[in-house]
């Protein structure tokens, strides 16, 4: 059991619902990002996705996409991802989840890349492009090495797509709460509250809500409807802006003033 499935035990044993946080590598550089990690972790983020900067990410919306091309403006790559995560992990035991599209792991190779991530102190990876049907390959490369991969389910998944969703996935769930994607939003969709408990019903694998969340009424709407919420767009726009990573995860978590 790695350190993320060590989490979501703790989380449901608790009953508290988590906060995973996501950094852009090499945002605006690699010690800063290191150095906004410990932040958020001090703040009270659970687990930390550390995201492989790509040219093309489609998921992504403008605050994302514009930090990855600062990324890799900057010449960050998959390999200085690993060194970044290799620091965090000779400070800390949090739970580290290598967030990318297949794209850069096809170009090192699902094996280099499975076995950079282990010696790294990565836990999981979560390729947002990457179905069930085509990750045999990476998947048996990531297990080989003690790593879980996670899936994605959206608000259109089938009954049928849900459950093999929940079969493949290691860990955990990642559901976008959203069609679009990712960035800042003042509200939820009205439906994704009722859709989130019939989903969660049907489910073995603990459910990680993301694209979105960004304010306190967020985390108070969702914290008895999954296990964590990930938290993205408005950590990467406060970084960008010199602001405190930290300070957002602590007004999400209603910790600003302790």
């Amino acid at each position: 059991m790695n350190r993320v499935q060590r989490l979501f035990k703790r989380l449901r044993a608790k009953q508290r619902c988590g906060l995973v946080a996501y950094v852009t590598c090499g945002d605006p550089d690699l010690e800063t990002t290191i150095r906004v990690v410990q932040e958020l972790e001090e703040a009270g983020a659970d687990a930390i996705e550390l995201g492989v900067p790509f040219s093309d990410p489609i998921a992504d919306g403008p605050v994302i996409q514009a930090a990855a091309r600062r990324a890799l403006r900057g010449g960050t790559n998959v390999r200085d991802v690993f060194r970044v995560a290799k620091t965090i992990r000779e400070r800390s035991e949090i739970p580290l989840i290598a967030f990318s599209y297949l794209n850069p792991i096809l170009r090192i190779g699902p094996e280099a890349f499975a076995a950079g991530a282990a010696d790294s102190g990565f836990d999981a990876a979560l390729l947002t492009d990457l179905p069930p049907e085509a990750s045999r390959e990476i998947h048996s490369a990531l297990r080989a090495k003690g790593l879980g991969l996670v899936f994605l389910l959206a608000p259109t998944s089938s009954e049928r797509r849900i459950a093999a969703i929940d079969r493949a996935s290691d860990g955990f769930v990642y559901y976008v709460s959203t069609t679009g994607v990712t960035g800042v939003r003042s509200e939820f969709d009205p439906a994704l509250l009722e859709r989130l408990d019939e989903i969660r019903a049907k489910m073995k694998k603990p459910l990680a809500v993301g694209f979105g969340v960004s304010k306190r009424e967020h985390y108070e709407a969702l914290r008895t409807r999954c296990d964590a919420v990930v938290v993205g767009s408005a950590i990467v726009r406060a970084v960008a802006d010199g602001k405190s990573a930290g300070a957002v995860v602590r007004e999400i978590l209603g910790t600003a003033s302790s």
